[in-house]
């Protein structure tokens, strides 16, 4: 898997959707990782950190796409409220516990996600999220 997936902050969806070919700009503050299905991260986080279950987010059309293809191409997908809320509000231990969790499950899907890595991903998601939230704004997605 080669994917290139970009978490950054967004006044609103418009915003967010402007650049859906060549992904968020300088104009956001944004991290950046790679070779991992953000689409199923977040589900996965959000079940982690806030309870339900994959099947009931899909269910709900989550994650949200903003712009573009849920197939081959580019895509901007928005961070349910809920799981924004769950990660700005998570303690360090409880981040900690929820990545070592995703690596144990995308383990179990044959996929390698190092736990240092994975806390890495999710601490400084929480981060942004939390950066976002006093700023106004929502945190987005874009991978291709």
């Amino acid at each position: 898997m080669s994917t290139i997936v970009k978490f950054f902050m967004a006044p609103n969806d418009t915003s967010a959707s402007l650049d859906l070919q060549s992904g968020p700009g300088r104009a956001f503050e944004s991290l950046s990782f790679g070779n991992f299905d953000p689409e199923e991260a977040v589900l996965e986080w959000e079940c982690l950190l806030a309870g339900g279950t994959f099947e009931e987010l899909l269910e709900a059309d989550e994650p949200r796409i903003v712009a573009g293809q849920d197939n081959d191409g580019p895509v901007v997908f928005a961070l349910s409220p809920r799981l924004s809320a769950a990660l700005a509000d998570a303690e360090y231990a409880r981040l900690r516990d929820v990545a070592a969790s995703w690596t144990r499950l995308r383990a179990q899907d044959g996929e390698v996600i190092g736990t240092e890595i994975a806390e890495a991903i999710v601490g400084d998601l929480a981060a942004l999220v939390s950066s976002a939230r006093c700023q106004n704004q929502s945190v987005y997605c874009w991978a291709a």
